[in-house]
């Protein structure tokens, strides 16, 4: 059993289960009305929960193949995100996203930690994880 590869399966999954509670809270405690783009981060972030989870205790670790793609698209959906937040000339521009504006800012804490940020920072955490998980898999055989 390779350990280096169980810690990075377990922190993906922990990264996952914090961004799902996190958004969770947002919504349903703070009554945050999620928009458009947050709803597609969801998608791709509430099914690792599960993925990541049922990995780690079958000790699946090409499962982190299925996490790497979704994360991956995941940030690209978060990088998009913020940036109609925080660049002027892609907010000013930014396409109408339905109830809620995708522009809008419900956190901005210390001027740059809004809701996709912490999304971003998610993705990555699990991103980075699946990759190290194959890479480690793949020294191991």
């Amino acid at each position: 059993m390779n350990k280096k590869a169980d810690s990075l399966l377990f922190t993906g999954w922990a990264a996952s289960l914090v961004a799902a509670l996190g958004s969770l809270f947002f919504s349903e405690v703070m009554k945050y009305e999620p928009c458009e783009l947050c709803w597609y981060q969801r998608i791709l972030m509430y099914p690792m929960v599960i993925l990541l989870g049922v990995a780690y205790v079958r000790k699946d670790f090409n499962a982190a193949l299925y996490s790497l793609i979704l994360s991956g698209i995941g940030l690209a959906v978060s990088i998009y995100h913020y940036s109609l937040q925080k660049l002027s000339f892609l907010s000013e521009n930014a396409p109408s996203c339905g109830r809620v504006p995708c522009t809008g800012e419900y956190i901005n804490w210390m001027g740059f930690i809004t809701i996709p940020f912490l999304a971003l920072t998610g993705f990555i955490i699990i991103f980075i994880s699946s990759l190290l998980t194959l890479k480690a898999i793949k020294e191991d055989q």
